[in-house]
């Protein structure tokens, strides 16, 4: 049983990451402080570092759900679709990722934001990624059945990279990315050619 002491820390850390979730929705992860977080959450700036170890640990929290919602929304993508192609999959899933993106941009961004060297990283929020890419893997080894699981798995993070490349140029109006009402097509566009 947790002691006061434990539940506190816990609940505090649960208002830091709502907090921080807020103003990262608004504001984008690069304008997080610690001061404003704290106002916010309604503690002293010192109690947040007793909860977390840094302000890069609060985004990764912010992250962690944000990854399981990402996920939740391609997952939900497939409901009624199993039996389609797998190319077809692969589009519902990208146009998922596309919508949760547009409606969630500073969130979203704030996943590939993040200022950790690799040996940092915890292990939760590598599984969060690795779920996120579990979703393509399935419809990436249908259409290429011959190909080393070590292949798979380039190929998969191959096309997500495709996927998101094409989604944030386009997001951020970057001039080498498509108006923001063409990026499904633009996806469609590529994905199609799988098979």
């Amino acid at each position: 049983m947790a002691s006061k002491a434990e539940i506190r820390k816990q609940e505090l850390r649960e208002k830091l990451v709502a907090a921080a979730e807020i103003r990262i929705r608004r504001d984008g992860a690069g304008a997080l402080r610690a001061r404003d977080l704290a106002t916010d959450a309604g503690c002293a700036v010192g109690a947040i570092y007793n909860a977390f170890d840094d302000m890069n640990a609060i985004v990764m929290a912010v992250n962690g759900q944000t990854f399981q919602a990402l996920g939740q929304a391609v997952r939900q993508s497939l409901n009624g679709a199993e039996a389609a192609a797998p190319t077809e999959r692969l589009i519902l899933m990208s146009n998922a990722y596309l919508g949760f993106a547009a409606e969630n941009t500073r969130l979203w961004r704030a996943l590939f934001d993040v200022q950790a060297e690799e040996a940092e990283v915890p292990d939760w929020y590598r599984a969060a990624l690795e779920d996120l890419f579990s979703n393509i893997a399935a419809p990436v080894a249908e259409i290429f059945p011959d190909k080393t699981p070590q292949d798979l798995v380039l190929m998969v993070r191959a096309l997500f990279s495709a996927v998101h490349g094409i989604v944030l140029l386009g997001l951020e109006n970057r001039i080498s990315g498509v108006p923001v009402d063409q990026i499904e097509r633009m996806i469609s566009e590529v994905l199609s050619r799988l098979t």
